[in-house]
């Protein structure tokens, strides 16, 4: 192949990737839209195609379905959600901050506050309208944040890091089903005083 029709066919398969990528894209964001406005089992494939200016086709080559997108915005917003707290607790490790209570509650704060920033997606996580099998992995994605709070503590935190993370998890439901926004950042507030309070044993 001469080096004229290499460009040629490098050029062409990198705006074939690229429409494929804003496919991908356009369909998460429709994707989004539906299942937020009629939850994940009334959502229909065809009003999501429909909303992304998009094919039945081209959905099934990005993804296997319904529940692929589903599980898909989860991973994507609880990426997103990881990338905060690792923010906030560099931040706090960078100001010098060492007690492992005060970088769990940074972490918290950045977590609870990503819940506000993406209310809708958050509370869609937590309504109970997901795939059949996601409580499974919400259950799991719980057990990895335990283990990821456990890392801030040194020595043997396991009750502790159990009944932190749970009033953490309470504290997301009330946070992304309340319609009061006010209301949730005075219980952002209020929780992570009382987890400041906490003391080691």
């Amino acid at each position: 192949m001469s080096s004229d029709t290499e460009r040629v066919v490098t050029g062409v398969t990198a705006r074939t990737s690229e429409r494929g990528a804003a496919t991908r894209v356009a369909l998460l964001a429709a994707a989004r839209e539906v299942f937020v406005t009629s939850g994940f089992a009334e959502a229909g494939v065809t009003e999501i195609v429909s909303r992304a200016e998009a094919s039945v086709g081209s959905l099934y080559h990005h993804f296997s379905g319904k529940a692929d997108l589903y599980l898909t915005l989860f991973d994507e917003f609880q990426e997103r959600q990881a990338q905060r707290t690792r923010q906030a607790v560099h931040t706090a490790r960078a100001a010098g901050e060492t007690d492992p209570m005060r970088l769990f509650v940074a972490g918290a704060r950045a977590y609870l506050e990503g819940c506000l920033a993406e209310r809708e997606i958050s509370a869609l996580f937590l309504r109970g309208d997901g795939p059949p099998g996601f409580e499974v992995v919400m259950r799991d994605r719980l057990r990895q944040w335990a283990k990821r709070n456990a890392a801030l503590f040194e020595g043997d935190e396991g009750p502790l890091v159990v009944v932190l993370t749970g009033a953490l998890a309470a504290a997301v439901s009330e946070v992304a089903l309340s319609e009061d926004e006010n209301a949730s950042r005075a219980l952002v507030d209020g929780v992570l005083a009382i987890i400041g309070q906490i003391r080691r044993p």
